[in-house]
């Protein structure tokens, strides 16, 4: 599926959150405090668009990703960003790689997403870092009821004038209305190889950044 909407994937994220994605990925930046040299991974990388972003903070970041389409589109648009072909659920890296690792948009994607998060912690350091930035669910009732109402029904009409597999996100809209809450994220985050695990809201709660710590 991913490969299907490669292509234009990073413009059609544009258009559908309204420019709100670039301030999404600086706010995950932040959040994950990185420091010059530190190894940092980006997980679910896809074209590269957040690595590159994350990269301006002087850490070395590697992308991964499973899809091959997406990883093609990134290495030739980014061609300085580091890419790598790789599934969430085994790693290509040994444990303790990386002082911090984060995600964005993709967890919810993953087959077995405890089993995901619990690989994400043994390639960290002990003590290292994590952000998982995702969408999650709007604080305000009335808002959520228009915002359930742009995924589902204006969500995939928009998609098929920009996107290259416009299909692919009514699958897209139903993951993200089905995904945990706020609170029940950061309780899956914290009974799979995570502890100090909070989170904060972004754009009314459309999107949370969800921080943790490696137990040392």
């Amino acid at each position: 599926m991913f490969d299907g909407v490669a292509e234009k994937y990073d413009k059609t994220n544009s258009v559908l959150s309204f420019g709100q994605d670039k301030g999404w990925r600086r706010a995950t930046r932040s959040a994950l405090g990185l420091k010059r040299g530190e190894k940092v991974l980006d997980l679910g990388a896809g074209t590269g668009v957040s690595t590159e972003e994350l990269a301006r903070s002087g850490a070395y970041v590697v992308g991964v990703d499973l899809s091959l389409g997406m990883l093609a589109v990134g290495r030739r648009d980014r061609p300085h960003v580091p890419l790598v072909a790789g599934d969430a659920l085994a790693l290509p890296f040994p444990d303790a790689t990386f002082d911090a690792v984060t995600t964005s948009f993709v967890i919810r994607n993953v087959a077995n997403t405890p089993a995901a998060l619990r690989e994400l912690a043994r390639v960290t350091k002990p003590g290292g870092r994590l952000v998982i930035c995702e969408f999650s669910h709007p604080v305000n009732g009335a808002f959520r009821t228009v915002y359930l109402q742009y995924l589902m029904r204006s969500l995939p009409a928009v998609a098929r004038k920009v996107s290259s597999n416009p299909e692919a996100y009514v699958y897209l809209a139903e993951s993200i209305r089905a995904w945990p809450n706020q609170n029940e994220f950061a309780k899956i985050i914290g009974e799979n190889s995570w502890s100090q695990v909070k989170y904060r809201n972004l754009t009314g709660g459309i999107v949370a950044l969800h921080k943790a710590v490696k137990p040392a």
